[in-house]
């Protein structure tokens, strides 16, 4: 706990594996009293089972949860709660399905708990009167559950949740099953509930927008993994990477190479940027949001120009594709609509130009070396140009993303996979496809895919370079 202030839970190297699939790898976080923690990212990332692991539901399979726990004395200690039941943690959950007693009023689902426990009744009644004002259900107790609306049941689980008093509310996308007018309400009780309550919140959810809105701090997860951890404005205006950047809000994210400290080049032009550290040509990502590109049939200090391709109106904002003189697509988001078929002039400031690392420039999957013309990757024996004569054993295959081919049936390939992840850059796709080995191939297309697209994957023999152990190629 060394460095770490005014912590309620202590996340460390967490694991969880479900048969032969790890859906948490190596989770490490902490969560301060009174925060209010949003776990996002798209399904299956991992986070209701790390929410269900800190509510005692699941068990780590590596790892441990810590918890502030109250110890002889009133002392407050840092406890493992590995093996402690749900209902001896000092938290509540909320979850989307809001599992309220249809036989019971709200009165009665609300005090089923305190009942449990042996609160004296008159305690019982205090304390339902005060949930009740919070959640804005006073002069609700004596309804039937089965008569209330979504919204309405949503409060009475979040007040049944509360009355309790846990130091932590656990929140599994308890706004998932209301209309989006009334999530947007909700949403807005929800942060005024917590900051009345000053008790930290845990909340799971999918909806980018929603964690913008209510949290502290936002974790973004994907593939089990943790990306990024962050305030609402760090993770949307200084992403790590080009997931956190596309699944958070809207982006143009763009191929860049940093020319040098602070002089980024992308779409053509050279830009000056407020980025250090990345050396000098070196390959990048570049991320512009939509609402950061100035835009101008005459515009002072124009960067670049192009072509307007569409505009819509979108109630708040007109959204514009222009086609820019170097051929890449910018979505730009401005109060001004401008004419499709109209050229366009427009500027980008040094410090709305988010230049990122790249995670790889290429395709690199482990390899056996079987004889001078094939290899075995991706659990299938590949053709390769030919090889050191004598070679043998483990190797790297490196595969430009462009050189990686996508058809349309399974059978059609060396081996098959599906479409995971599907990236615009400008001027082309950048596709995540997750093969039957389980392992990933990164293929840069001009074609359409749509996420879950089951496709065959060809690499011809002479886009395969192999990198023996003992450093040479082929």
């Amino acid at each position: 706990m060394s460095g770490k202030e005014n912590v309620i839970i202590d996340i460390e190297h967490l694991s969880k594996s479900f048969g032969d699939k790890q859906v948490l790898k190596d989770i490490s976080l902490y969560i301060r009293k009174g925060e209010f923690v949003t776990l996002l990212g798209p399904s299956g990332c991992g986070k209701t089972t790390l929410l269900r692991m800190i509510a005692g539901f699941l068990q780590p399979d590596e790892g441990k949860i810590m918890m502030e726990w109250e110890g002889r004395g009133g002392k407050q200690e840092f406890r493992d709660v590995a093996g402690i039941p749900p209902h001896q943690r000092p938290l509540n959950t909320v979850f989307q399905r809001y599992a309220l007693f249809p036989h019971l009023d709200v009165y009665d689902n609300i005090a089923f708990g305190l009942k449990l426990k042996g609160v004296p009744k008159d305690e019982i009644d205090a304390r339902i009167r005060k949930v009740l004002k919070l959640v804005s259900m006073s002069d609700y107790e004596d309804r039937d559950v089965d008569s209330l609306s979504g919204g309405q049941q949503q409060r009475v689980a979040i007040a049944r949740a509360i009355v309790n008093r846990p130091k932590v509310l656990l929140l599994d996308e308890p706004l998932a099953a209301l209309d989006l007018k009334m999530r947007q309400d909700m949403q807005i009780e929800l942060k005024e509930m917590h900051q009345k309550l000053g008790i930290t919140f845990v909340y799971v959810t999918h909806d980018q927008s929603e964690a913008l809105t209510l949290s502290d701090t936002i974790v973004v997860m994907n593939e089990g993994k943790i990306q990024q951890i962050g305030t609402p404005t760090d993770i949307y205006n200084e992403p790590v990477n080009s997931f956190v950047a596309d699944f958070i809000g809207e982006s143009n994210i763009l191929n860049g190479t940093m020319v040098k400290d602070r002089l980024v080049n992308f779409i053509g032009h050279d830009f000056e940027c407020v980025d250090e550290g990345f050396g000098e040509d070196v390959p990048v990502d570049v991320v512009i949001r939509p609402e950061d590109v100035y835009i101008g049939y005459t515009l002072e200090g124009a960067q670049f120009t192009g072509t307007v391709k569409s505009c819509t109106f979108k109630g708040v904002h007109y959204e514009m594709y222009v086609d820019t003189d170097s051929g890449n697509e910018l979505q730009i988001q401005d109060y001004d609509a401008f004419e499709p078929g109209k050229q366009v002039q427009m500027l980008i400031h040094a410090d709305d130009i988010q230049v990122m690392r790249k995670e790889r420039v290429e395709n690199v999957l482990d390899c056996t070396v079987i004889d001078e013309t094939h290899i075995e990757m991706l659990g299938e024996v590949f053709e390769c140009a030919p090889i050191k004569t004598g070679s043998t054993g483990h190797a790297k295959a490196h595969i430009p993303f462009a050189k990686v081919d996508l058809m349309d049936h399974e059978d059609e390939g060396d081996t098959s996979g599906e479409v995971w992840f599907i990236l615009y850059k400008g001027d082309h796709y950048h596709l995540t496809v997750k093969t039957v080995s389980g392992e990933y191939v990164y293929v840069d297309t001009d074609d359409i895919w749509d996420k879950g697209d089951l496709v065959g994957i060809k690499i011809l023999p002479e886009d395969i370079t192999v990198e023996l152990n003992d450093g040479q190629e082929k």
